[in-house]
């Protein structure tokens, strides 16, 4: 059977009208990597009664015309939530290499702010257990996240800033 290259996307790739879309993961790898156990070797000695205080955040930086570097840091402390010593403190950067085009404004930076870090976050959850463990604690296993929701919320403040900065300017 030969093949039909008279479809509506090879006749819109060979006229140019529109930019291909291409994405690609070109590199996972761990940018920075820290545990901290201060406390050690007292806090084994009491009953681990953890209250965690997890911060997430993501950026992404243009590396070439079609190359991003998107990274997801992920901090979790955890006290002892009766005396409030820090048992430990676990940072990781979990960083991923992208090559995109075709994508553009808010496209564009909605696949940087929710779509990549989605792809990034199971490897830096990994990372913070497997970090946690070897510090000698019972493994930190993080609930997953919606990037998506975070994206969302991001753009919704940053909406309500732009119109109460307008509001105060006038």
């Amino acid at each position: 059977m030969a093949e039909d290259n008279n479809t509506p996307q090879a006749d819109a790739a060979a006229s140019g009208d529109k930019p291909q879309l291409k994405f690609s993961l070109q590199r996972i790898y761990v940018k920075d990597i820290s545990f901290e156990a201060p406390n050690s070797p007292s806090v084994f000695k009491q009953a681990f009664k953890p209250k965690v205080n997890l911060d997430l955040n993501t950026t992404s930086t243009k590396i070439a015309d079609d190359q991003y570097e998107v990274v997801v840091k992920v901090t979790a402390q955890v006290n002892d939530s009766e005396t409030g010593t820090t048992s430990f403190l676990a940072e990781v950067e979990q960083a991923g290499l992208f090559r995109i085009s075709g994508i553009e404004g808010a496209q564009l930076e909605q696949t940087l702010g929710a779509f990549c870090p989605n792809l990034l976050f199971p490897y830096a959850r990994e990372c913070v257990d497997n970090l946690v463990n070897r510090g000698g604690f019972p493994p930190l296993m993080l609930a997953p996240v919606n990037f998506e929701a975070m994206y969302a919320q991001r753009k919704q403040r940053e909406a309500q800033q732009e119109s109460q900065a307008e509001v105060s300017t006038h």
